[in-house]
């Protein structure tokens, strides 16, 4: 299974995407860790990445897909993989794309989990409180309502391109914990 979680900061798709990695084998991929992890392993693409890291400067869609072509022919993805922070925009959906076609693959499906804005911003202001001293630096209302925005303006069209593509199973975010993987389960035929 190749797939994509799709939301809202806050919305829990680290949560779910735990879930299905420890019940079915999928790996969570997470582009911030694989780009570490190339740049420590001293791959050219992480060479590449470091360079434009040590500039300070965000790294762009092609070494990033080459750092997940790099890291889906790993045989620990075998079962699949559910990527994590990628893509946040169109361009890099396609530029993912056009990799996985390159291998003779593809997505299998993009799940997004809906939410209310409205409530996540209740949501993370009642955690705040909870784990004063503890939280995230951007674990507060004003971060989150940034993230939001900046949700909506790139990463959101994602949800009209894969479902022109077939690809969107919406599910309801929106309801407790062990539903929203009931409703991940059955939209994936798991």
């Amino acid at each position: 299974m190749k797939l994509i979680l799709l939301g809202p900061p806050g919305a829990g798709k680290g949560t779910q995407a735990k879930r299905l990695e420890d019940k079915y084998g999928f790996v969570q991929l997470s582009t911030g860790d694989m780009l570490r992890a190339a740049v420590a392993a001293g791959t050219e693409t992480g060479k590449k990445a470091e360079a434009i890291m040590a500039r300070g400067e965000l790294v762009p869609n092609d070494v990033v897909v080459g750092i997940i072509a790099d890291r889906i022919e790993q045989p620990d993805v075998a079962k699949g993989y559910i990527l994590d922070g990628f893509p946040r925009n169109v361009a890099q959906a396609e530029a993912l794309d056009e990799m996985l076609k390159g291998k003779g693959t593809a997505l299998d499906a993009v799940v997004e989990l809906e939410v209310d804005d409205s409530i996540l911003l209740k949501r993370i202001e009642t955690r705040a409180a909870e784990t004063v001293g503890g939280a995230r630096a951007d674990d507060n209302a004003e971060a989150l309502a940034k993230r939001l925005k900046v949700y909506h303006e790139q990463t959101a069209p994602l949800s009209a391109y894969y479902r022109g593509k077939g690809k969107l199973k919406a599910v309801d975010g929106m309801k407790e914990m062990d539903e929203v993987t009931r409703q991940i389960e059955a939209a994936l035929g798991l």
